[in-house]
């Protein structure tokens, strides 16, 4: 999971799970110490997970109550069988999100505390300085897709990627590679395939318009 990463991939996950939680000028993010981005970071995972279990407690008492009424007819008995696997791949999520709010403080205190607080802390400026600019950027690039309509955490996920690309200098390869790695912890299938392309599809771009 998170054990034996490396400061700056640490810091990408710090910033992506605090970013909707840390906010204020220049100079108050300046003055967030790492315990209240990890607290934030620990808050978005608890919740995330609470709201995750209560939806797979949904779906089962759903599959429950649809089996009660049927006379065991084999689509209600298939259909309620379906919404139990949902319900528990939910869950299964769900105790990820836990997981890695238990292990976040470790890996916190097996890193360089200095490097991770300050990266996490000028990514989450570069997203609020810069939102508007990287916004447009990624809205250019999106397919039949709004950004505003996009899942919170994939979107996150695309600032943070666009910011170290467009305003951080970090390697293209090496912001989508990251992107992608985080998507897949946080997000699905669909949600890491898609943010892989979108961001292959803003690199293109770039090089299109710098000629």
């Amino acid at each position: 999971m998170f054990l034996n990463q490396k400061p700056r991939r640490i810091s990408r996950e710090l910033a992506l799970l605090s970013l909707s939680q840390i906010k204020g000028s220049s100079e108050k993010l300046e003055q967030q110490e790492l315990s209240n981005l990890v607290l934030a970071a620990i808050r978005t995972l608890t919740t995330e997970g609470q709201d995750i279990l209560e939806t797979a407690a949904a779906e089962i008492t759903r599959s429950n109550e649809r089996l009660l009424k049927s006379e065991t007819q084999a689509a209600d008995v298939q259909s309620a069988k379906v919404m139990v696997s949902e319900a528990l791949e939910l869950a299964k999520g769900a105790i990820n999100r836990m997981g890695y709010a238990i292990e976040l403080p470790q890996m916190i205190q097996l890193s360089s505390q200095y490097e991770v607080r300050e990266y996490a802390l000028e990514l989450i400026g570069t997203v609020y300085r810069r939102r508007l600019e990287i916004d447009q950027h990624l809205e250019a690039v999106l397919v039949d897709w709004q950004l505003s309509r996009l899942p919170k955490i994939d979107r996150d996920i695309l600032r943070i990627a666009a910011a170290e690309i467009l305003f951080l200098n970090v390697p293209q390869k090496v912001a989508i590679n990251e992107a992608v790695e985080m998507a897949k912890r946080y997000s699905d299938d669909d949600g890491y395939r898609f943010i892989n392309g979108v961001l292959r599809r803003l690199t293109e771009r770039l090089k299109t318009t710098n000629r």
